[in-house]
């Protein structure tokens, strides 16, 4: 089985389409790559390589970090972060994961960061030959009059086959025997069964049952069958078979149609007098989807639903009822029972990444996330539309099918708003309408955007001469609305106008707090003002910085006696 897997794999290998949208227009345009592959591939085998596609080497693709996101039930699919390579990371089982849609596809997103870009990949499983027909009946039995006319009809059901295409139920055939021919036939979905047709008169007499094999028959290569037995009880006389008023009925309910509803009767009559003409229903062939849902009065032949419907889960039951008189004669008729969907699912929102946070200086138009909306429902009432619920500087677009990006509109200031409560709000078409939301708490990164600012234009320090030496004379603080190193003020002084004496001998300013401190006592005979420029530098990449002008005073003190200058002491 392995090794058939691996020659389909390298034979599909070859054959795998790939189409890719690029465009590489800042971060908005979604690439669109597609893949065929065969169910059942081993874990680890190799769907495509996305580096090559993309033309980008290892040290490349490490830089620009490539990586999945899949919001599956179970992921089938992983891409190798080191050399970009598409690996089968589960089981892929198309019958589990498509049933009988002809189109199977698995989906998934992949995120690029440097630059931000989307990648849509679609994989398309195709169906292999890996299950048999199956009857739902091994064994059938028939009972049926020795009177019974050449011509007479059987139903002897259908087998079932989870392939799809030239995989699934093609044809049956039936062992050889004198009595019965076998007639397959198709219903209006493209499902085929099988009837017996009496070709020559039974005898009890001589031969009390009759043992028939019925073998159904897939197309794969190699072809898969699977066989059921088919007993047949010749009975005494019972010259009329119930017959139904029709063939084949046909019926609608809506989904949320309450249990114990009536879905349907049916009715078959009997020419016979006595218990000949007594009619019993029973259901033949009933699918186990079908098991649970429905229940039938053997007597009015009355089908009663017995459990919810769910669209979602099947869209259409397909059951045969028997009608059986007091004498053992049968017959059957096919039921279709049709489910309509209605608007009972709301739209389901999920983030398929996010890029949190993001810096105050980003564009227009940047990636904050890839969001995922699904509606289980189907027409208006599964298509889903996205918006955001205030007017925030960002926008909300669609990005392929099921996916939205939420993008930067216009620009940000982290020091008006550090953080958004982003709330979307997914509302599909029905009536009346579902929605549903999800909010995101999208965090804004500072820049260094933001110079110091002092609180004066300039400042005047008042300072009596005979001061002591190292004192503190005043404290200067500028103010920086960024954060964290960005906002990490230090004060230095820059110039001063005295020219007598170095600054750094007279005046010294704390490179933290801004305190300034005389480093000298200070004479007012010997001089009466001068002036600073002390700058405030944050500690950003790069730094900013501002500079204010400040002017320092001595007031004089009376620390000096008077003296006599003339006449001139002797």
């Amino acid at each position: 089985m392995e090794r058939r897997h691996r020659r389909s794999a390298r034979a599909l290998s070859r054959q795998v389409q790939f189409l890719l949208i690029l465009s590489f227009i800042h971060h908005n345009i979604a690439q669109q790559i597609h893949y065929f592959i065969p169910e059942e591939m081993t874990k680890g085998s190799i769907v495509g390589n996305l580096a090559k596609e993309l033309g980008l080497s290892e040290r490349e693709l490490k830089y620009r970090k490539l990586h999945s996101v899949s919001l599956d039930k179970m992921q089938y699919l992983i891409i190798s972060a080191d050399n970009g390579n598409l690996y089968v990371n589960d089981r892929i089982d198309r019958e589990e994961i498509c049933r009988k849609s002809l189109l199977c596809l698995v989906n998934l997103e992949a995120v690029m960061e440097n630059p931000r870009n989307v990648f849509h990949i679609s994989v398309t499983i195709q169906d292999i030959n890996d299950n048999a027909p199956k009857f739902l009946n091994d064994n059938i039995n028939l009972d049926t009059s020795e009177l019974t006319l050449p011509g007479t009809r059987f139903l002897i059901g259908k087998a079932e086959d989870p392939d799809v295409g030239l995989n699934s139920l093609q044809n049956y055939i039936l062992s050889p025997n004198q009595y019965f021919s076998l007639e397959v036939r198709e219903r209006k979905d493209g499902i085929k069964y099988a009837e017996l047709v009496l070709q020559k008169p039974l005898d009890r007499e001589s031969e009390q049952s009759l043992r028939l094999i019925l073998t159904a028959l897939d197309g794969g290569e190699p072809r898969k069958t699977g066989t059921a037995h088919i007993w047949v009880n010749v009975t005494d006389a019972n010259d009329n078979p119930p017959i139904f008023t029709q063939d084949t009925y046909t019926v609608n309910l809506k989904e949320n149609i309450p249990v114990g509803s009536v879905v349907l009767q049916v009715e078959a009559s009997d020419k016979d007098e006595g218990t000949n003409a007594q009619i019993t229903y029973h259901f033949t062939n009933l699918p186990p989807t079908a098991k649970q849902k429905f229940r039938l009065d053997s007597i009015k032949g009355t089908i009663y639903l017995t459990e919810l419907l769910d669209f979602e889960e099947t869209e259409e039951y397909t059951v045969s009822v028997a009608a059986k008189d007091g004498g053992g004669l049968v017959t059957h008729c096919n039921i279709e029972i049709k489910i309509s969907d209605e608007n009972d699912n709301i739209p389901e929102i999920q983030l398929a990444s996010v890029f949190n946070p993001i810096p105050e200086d980003s564009e227009s138009g940047n990636l904050i996330a890839l969001i995922n909306v699904k509606d289980r429902d189907i027409g208006d009432n599964g298509e889903v539309t996205c918006y955001l619920q205030s007017d925030l500087p960002f926008k909300i677009l669609p990005s392929s099918k099921n996916y939205y990006k939420l993008m930067t509109d216009r620009p940000l200031d982290r020091e008006k708003a550090s953080q958004y409560n982003i709330t979307i709000i997914a509302t599909d078409k029905g009536t009346p309408p579902l929605s549903t939301n999800k909010t995101i708490l999208l965090q804004i990164s500072d820049i260094n955007d933001n110079a110091p600012a002092f609180e004066k234009a300039s400042y005047s320090i008042y300072v009596p001469e005979n001061n002591p030496s190292g004192a503190s004379i005043f404290q200067i603080q500028a103010f920086d609305p960024d954060v964290d190193q960005n906002s990490r003020i230090t004060y230095s002084i820059l110039t001063s106008n005295i020219e007598e004496l170095p600054i750094s001998s007279c005046i010294s300013i704390h490179s933290e707090t801004g305190t300034i401190y005389a480093q000298r006592s200070f004479d007012y005979e010997q001089f009466r003002e001068f002036q600073l420029q002390v700058k405030a530098q944050d500690g950003g990449s790069p730094p900013l910085s501002s500079n204010v002008t400040v002017s320092v005073f001595i007031l004089d003190r009376n620390d000096n006696s008077p003296q006599i200058l003339s006449p001139s002491p002797e």
